[in-house]
């Protein structure tokens, strides 16, 4: 049976990737992001591998109620699978500055980019979502480092999936997190890795390799399937093992 997906963010890396495992499964595939020409790549992308089902692309910010707004009067009336990947460090783009001003603006920038975006566009497609759905939201292996601000963000991610799960979870809706380590190949370092850092976080694993957006997309894919059914209220981690939780 086809489904309605939803990728917040998913003109690049994790999201991108998302989409289009989707997509070859023969789902209805809306990705959503700020950005036209990413999200353009990704629906042409998904249609030359040959994509079955609807891919369209709707211009959102998600931390923006009005634009929510405007996407949901856009989708379908059911939406089954809803992926939360909008997000980001967004350390990486703030400007300098010094004092308490500028602390603050740093945490509520993050905040707002990775908890805020889930937590609205989450409740924005609440009467939506399919009884038996899937919400999958992006966490990170810096929610249980430390990572200041977006670590901070992170982990406030995770709890918020808690009580969602307990929300959604009256209508048989599942809500987890994945929480990738270090994955190459996509946009979150804004170019600034270095060889030597990128070896340090390669050899942090158990496998000796960096992840890829496929093995995040997989994982979600999983989540949204049949034999993900009674995982809920979970934090997921796919990084290689840097990170264990017991």
């Amino acid at each position: 049976m086809t489904r309605t997906v939803v990728v917040t963010g998913g003109g690049t890396g994790i999201g991108r990737a998302t989409a289009l495992r989707f997509a070859a499964a023969g789902d209805d595939v809306y990705v959503t992001g700020r950005r036209p020409e990413p999200l353009a790549e990704t629906v042409a992308l998904a249609l030359k591998a040959g994509a079955t089902g609807t891919v369209e692309s709707v211009l959102c910010d998600s931390s923006s109620a009005e634009q929510l707004r405007a996407l949901v009067a856009q989708l379908p009336d059911t939406v089954d699978v809803l992926v939360n990947n909008a997000g980001g460090n967004t350390d990486f783009d703030a400007a300098d500055g010094e004092g308490l001003e500028a602390l603050a603006e740093t945490w509520l920038t993050n905040f707002r980019a990775n908890v805020l975006t889930a937590v609205l566009t989450t409740e924005a497609l609440a009467d939506k979502l399919a009884d038996n759905g899937a919400v999958v939201s992006i966490g990170s292996i810096a929610a249980d480092k430390g990572a200041g601000s977006y670590g901070a963000a992170k982990a406030a991610l995770a709890s918020w999936n808690v009580y969602v799960a307990g929300v959604l979870g009256e209508r048989g809706i599942t809500a987890n997190v994945v929480s990738p380590g270090y994955i190459g190949e996509t946009e979150f370092f804004r170019d600034r890795m270095t060889a030597q850092r990128r070896e340090t976080l390669i050899a942090a694993t158990k496998n000796g390799r960096a992840g890829e957006p496929d093995d995040v997309a997989e994982t979600i894919f999983f989540l949204a399937s049949p034999g993900g059914r009674h995982l809920s209220a979970q934090v997921l981690n796919v990084n290689g093992g840097a990170q264990t939780t017991r």
